[in-house]
Protein backbone atom coordinates (compact mmCIF):
# COMPACT_ATOMS: atom_id res chain seq x y z
CA UNK A 1 0.00 0.00 0.00
CA UNK A 2 1.25 3.84 -0.57
CA UNK A 3 3.94 5.04 1.84
CA UNK A 4 5.27 1.55 2.29
CA UNK A 5 7.54 1.70 -0.63
CA UNK A 6 8.47 4.48 -3.52
CA UNK A 7 9.73 7.54 -2.60
CA UNK A 8 12.05 7.78 0.20
CA UNK A 9 10.79 8.28 3.50
CA UNK A 10 13.18 10.47 6.15
CA UNK A 11 11.58 10.91 10.14
CA UNK A 12 11.48 14.13 11.69
CA UNK A 13 14.08 13.89 14.46
CA UNK A 14 12.88 15.00 17.86
CA UNK A 15 12.76 18.48 18.46
CA UNK A 16 12.77 19.73 14.82
CA UNK A 17 10.07 21.78 13.21
CA UNK A 18 7.04 20.07 12.19
CA UNK A 19 6.84 21.20 8.95
CA UNK A 20 9.79 21.22 6.96
CA UNK A 21 9.31 23.79 4.17
CA UNK A 22 11.83 24.89 2.80
CA UNK A 23 13.13 28.74 1.85
CA UNK A 24 12.94 29.48 -2.28
CA UNK A 25 14.62 27.82 -4.38
CA UNK A 26 15.56 24.76 -1.86
CA UNK A 27 12.78 22.42 -3.42
CA UNK A 28 15.25 20.89 -5.54
CA UNK A 29 18.07 19.52 -2.60
CA UNK A 30 15.53 16.91 -1.22
CA UNK A 31 15.78 13.84 -3.02
CA UNK A 32 12.03 13.06 -2.53
CA UNK A 33 10.83 16.43 -4.29
CA UNK A 34 14.11 15.63 -6.59
CA UNK A 35 11.68 12.55 -7.63
CA UNK A 36 8.67 14.46 -7.53
CA UNK A 37 9.89 17.34 -9.81
CA UNK A 38 10.55 14.10 -12.62
CA UNK A 39 7.07 12.97 -12.28
CA UNK A 40 5.54 16.07 -12.53
CA UNK A 41 2.91 16.44 -15.36
CA UNK A 42 3.92 19.60 -17.54
CA UNK A 43 1.07 22.16 -17.62
CA UNK A 44 -1.34 21.07 -20.68
CA UNK A 45 -1.92 24.50 -22.14
CA UNK A 46 1.21 25.75 -23.98
CA UNK A 47 -0.37 29.27 -24.06
CA UNK A 48 -0.33 29.80 -20.70
CA UNK A 49 -4.61 29.61 -20.24
CA UNK A 50 -6.16 28.92 -17.33
CA UNK A 51 -9.09 27.10 -16.30
CA UNK A 52 -11.99 29.04 -14.38
CA UNK A 53 -12.51 29.03 -10.97
CA UNK A 54 -13.58 25.75 -9.48
CA UNK A 55 -12.89 23.83 -12.25
CA UNK A 56 -9.07 21.49 -12.15
CA UNK A 57 -8.23 19.25 -15.58
CA UNK A 58 -6.60 16.26 -13.76
CA UNK A 59 -4.83 14.85 -16.82
CA UNK A 60 -5.48 10.76 -17.88
CA UNK A 61 -2.95 10.87 -20.36
CA UNK A 62 -0.56 7.73 -21.34
CA UNK A 63 -3.05 5.89 -18.44
CA UNK A 64 -1.79 8.60 -16.19
CA UNK A 65 -3.57 9.82 -13.13
CA UNK A 66 -2.32 12.62 -12.00
CA UNK A 67 -4.20 15.56 -11.38
CA UNK A 68 -7.29 12.83 -10.63
CA UNK A 69 -8.39 12.53 -6.81
CA UNK A 70 -8.46 8.58 -6.00
CA UNK A 71 -11.07 7.05 -3.81
CA UNK A 72 -10.26 4.19 -1.13
CA UNK A 73 -12.56 1.04 -1.79
CA UNK A 74 -15.04 -0.08 0.91
CA UNK A 75 -12.78 -3.60 0.90
CA UNK A 76 -9.65 -1.16 1.81
CA UNK A 77 -7.46 -3.61 4.03
CA UNK A 78 -4.77 -0.69 5.13
CA UNK A 79 -6.50 1.23 8.10
CA UNK A 80 -4.16 4.25 7.41
CA UNK A 81 -6.17 4.46 4.10
CA UNK A 82 -9.55 3.48 5.12
CA UNK A 83 -12.28 5.94 3.44
CA UNK A 84 -9.45 8.14 2.33
CA UNK A 85 -9.62 10.34 -0.48
CA UNK A 86 -6.02 11.41 -2.38
CA UNK A 87 -5.15 13.87 -4.34
CA UNK A 88 -2.69 12.09 -6.99
CA UNK A 89 -0.65 14.62 -7.58
CA UNK A 90 1.94 13.27 -9.93
CA UNK A 91 1.68 10.01 -11.51
CA UNK A 92 4.16 8.47 -14.26
CA UNK A 93 5.87 5.28 -15.18
CA UNK A 94 8.52 6.29 -12.06
CA UNK A 95 6.39 6.26 -9.55
CA UNK A 96 3.12 8.27 -7.75
CA UNK A 97 2.88 10.54 -5.38
CA UNK A 98 -0.43 11.95 -3.33
CA UNK A 99 -2.23 14.17 -0.61
CA UNK A 100 -5.07 12.68 1.56
CA UNK A 101 -7.70 15.52 1.40
CA UNK A 102 -9.88 14.06 4.22
CA UNK A 103 -7.65 13.46 7.65
CA UNK A 104 -7.47 16.99 9.64
CA UNK A 105 -4.45 17.35 11.05
CA UNK A 106 -4.59 17.23 15.11
CA UNK A 107 -2.69 19.34 17.71
CA UNK A 108 -1.35 22.09 15.93
CA UNK A 109 -3.03 25.22 14.12
CA UNK A 110 -1.81 26.99 11.29
CA UNK A 111 -0.94 30.19 13.70
CA UNK A 112 1.21 27.50 16.00
CA UNK A 113 2.63 26.36 12.81
CA UNK A 114 3.56 30.02 12.09
CA UNK A 115 5.04 30.68 15.45
CA UNK A 116 7.25 27.46 15.62
CA UNK A 117 8.60 28.70 11.84
CA UNK A 118 8.90 32.16 13.35
CA UNK A 119 6.57 33.78 10.31
CA UNK A 120 5.05 36.55 10.74
CA UNK A 121 2.20 38.64 11.36
CA UNK A 122 0.83 36.68 13.93
CA UNK A 123 -2.05 36.36 14.17
CA UNK A 124 -2.59 35.57 10.54
CA UNK A 125 -4.55 37.90 8.10
CA UNK A 126 -5.60 34.59 6.31
CA UNK A 127 -5.43 31.16 7.51
CA UNK A 128 -5.60 27.64 5.62
CA UNK A 129 -6.54 24.09 7.12
CA UNK A 130 -4.18 21.54 7.95
CA UNK A 131 -4.30 18.07 6.89
CA UNK A 132 -2.07 14.74 7.61
CA UNK A 133 -1.37 14.49 3.94
CA UNK A 134 0.00 10.67 4.42
CA UNK A 135 2.87 8.42 5.89
CA UNK A 136 5.48 9.06 3.71
CA UNK A 137 7.98 12.06 5.39
CA UNK A 138 5.43 13.22 8.19
CA UNK A 139 7.74 16.31 9.18
CA UNK A 140 7.86 17.93 5.79
CA UNK A 141 4.83 20.52 4.59
CA UNK A 142 3.09 20.46 1.02
CA UNK A 143 0.81 23.51 0.12
CA UNK A 144 -1.54 21.66 -2.21
CA UNK A 145 -3.54 25.21 -4.09
CA UNK A 146 -4.62 26.93 -6.91
CA UNK A 147 -2.75 28.21 -9.18
CA UNK A 148 -3.07 31.96 -9.53
CA UNK A 149 -0.48 32.21 -7.06
CA UNK A 150 3.03 30.32 -7.80
CA UNK A 151 6.85 30.61 -6.85
CA UNK A 152 9.98 29.12 -8.39
CA UNK A 153 9.18 26.27 -5.50
CA UNK A 154 6.16 25.51 -7.05
CA UNK A 155 5.03 22.79 -9.52
CA UNK A 156 2.01 21.92 -11.44
CA UNK A 157 -0.36 19.16 -10.80
CA UNK A 158 -2.37 19.77 -13.21
CA UNK A 159 -4.67 22.70 -15.31
CA UNK A 160 -5.59 25.09 -11.92
CA UNK A 161 -3.64 23.24 -9.55
CA UNK A 162 -0.02 23.14 -7.91
CA UNK A 163 2.16 21.90 -5.13
CA UNK A 164 4.57 24.39 -3.17
CA UNK A 165 6.41 23.11 -0.32
CA UNK A 166 8.56 26.64 0.60
CA UNK A 167 7.76 28.51 3.35
CA UNK A 168 7.49 31.79 0.34
CA UNK A 169 3.56 30.93 0.63
CA UNK A 170 3.09 30.60 4.07
CA UNK A 171 4.52 34.01 4.18
CA UNK A 172 1.85 35.02 1.61
CA UNK A 173 -0.75 33.69 2.92
CA UNK A 174 -0.55 35.00 6.36
CA UNK A 175 0.25 38.24 4.63
CA UNK A 176 -3.37 38.24 2.93
CA UNK A 177 -2.16 37.13 -0.28
CA UNK A 178 -1.46 34.04 -1.32
CA UNK A 179 -3.33 31.86 -3.56
CA UNK A 180 -7.32 31.81 -3.40
CA UNK A 181 -7.71 28.53 -2.59
CA UNK A 182 -4.81 26.28 -0.56
CA UNK A 183 -4.73 23.21 2.16
CA UNK A 184 -1.17 22.61 3.99
CA UNK A 185 -0.34 18.75 4.80
CA UNK A 186 2.24 17.21 6.34
CA UNK A 187 3.43 13.77 5.04
CA UNK A 188 2.13 12.46 1.51
CA UNK A 189 0.98 9.11 0.11
CA UNK A 190 3.47 7.36 -2.30
CA UNK A 191 3.87 4.58 -4.67
CA UNK A 192 6.87 2.91 -6.11
CA UNK A 193 7.10 2.13 -9.67
CA UNK A 194 3.92 0.68 -10.96
CA UNK A 195 2.67 0.16 -7.18
CA UNK A 196 -0.27 1.93 -7.95
CA UNK A 197 -1.49 0.50 -11.24
CA UNK A 198 -1.21 -2.64 -9.07
CA UNK A 199 -2.97 -1.61 -6.66
CA UNK A 200 -5.78 -0.08 -8.94
CA UNK A 201 -6.10 -3.72 -10.71
CA UNK A 202 -6.22 -5.23 -7.03
CA UNK A 203 -9.84 -3.22 -6.78
CA UNK A 204 -8.09 -0.99 -4.37
CA UNK A 205 -9.32 2.89 -5.44
CA UNK A 206 -11.55 4.51 -7.87
CA UNK A 207 -10.90 7.25 -9.26
CA UNK A 208 -12.58 10.90 -10.25
CA UNK A 209 -11.78 14.21 -11.53
CA UNK A 210 -11.45 16.77 -9.06
CA UNK A 211 -13.49 19.99 -7.64
CA UNK A 212 -13.06 22.51 -5.22
CA UNK A 213 -15.27 21.41 -2.83
CA UNK A 214 -13.71 17.82 -2.71
CA UNK A 215 -10.08 19.56 -2.34
CA UNK A 216 -10.60 22.66 -0.40
CA UNK A 217 -14.01 22.39 1.50
CA UNK A 218 -13.96 21.53 5.15
CA UNK A 219 -16.49 18.56 5.14
CA UNK A 220 -13.78 15.80 6.22
CA UNK A 221 -15.74 13.18 7.37
CA UNK A 222 -18.19 13.45 3.95
CA UNK A 223 -15.60 13.72 1.67
CA UNK A 224 -15.74 9.99 0.75
CA UNK A 225 -19.13 9.74 0.88
CA UNK A 226 -19.44 12.89 -1.47
CA UNK A 227 -16.89 11.48 -4.05
CA UNK A 228 -18.78 8.15 -4.44
CA UNK A 229 -22.15 10.16 -4.65
CA UNK A 230 -20.00 12.13 -7.74
CA UNK A 231 -19.76 8.83 -9.25
CA UNK A 232 -23.04 7.75 -8.80
CA UNK A 233 -22.13 4.77 -7.15
CA UNK A 234 -23.64 3.59 -3.85
CA UNK A 235 -20.48 2.54 -1.92
CA UNK A 236 -22.96 -0.63 -0.28
CA UNK A 237 -23.32 -1.99 -3.58
CA UNK A 238 -19.69 -2.25 -4.86
CA UNK A 239 -18.88 -5.47 -6.39
CA UNK A 240 -15.12 -6.35 -6.69
CA UNK A 241 -14.66 -4.64 -9.91
CA UNK A 242 -12.32 -1.73 -10.52
CA UNK A 243 -13.33 1.16 -12.04
CA UNK A 244 -12.52 4.57 -13.35
CA UNK A 245 -14.90 8.02 -13.73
Amino acid sequence: MPGREGLPARRARRGTRPCDLRPAGALAASGACRHLSRIMPRPAHADGSRPKDGQFDGSDQDGYLGGQLLIAMPGMKDPRFARSLICLCAHSAEGAMGIVLNKPLDGLSFDDLLRQLELQPVPPRRRVRLLTGGPVEGGRGFVLHTDDWSSDASLPVSDGLALTASVDILKAIAGGAGPREGVLALGYAGWGAGQLEEEIQHNAWLSVPPDESLLFGPEHERKWDLAMAKLKVNPLLLSGAAGHA
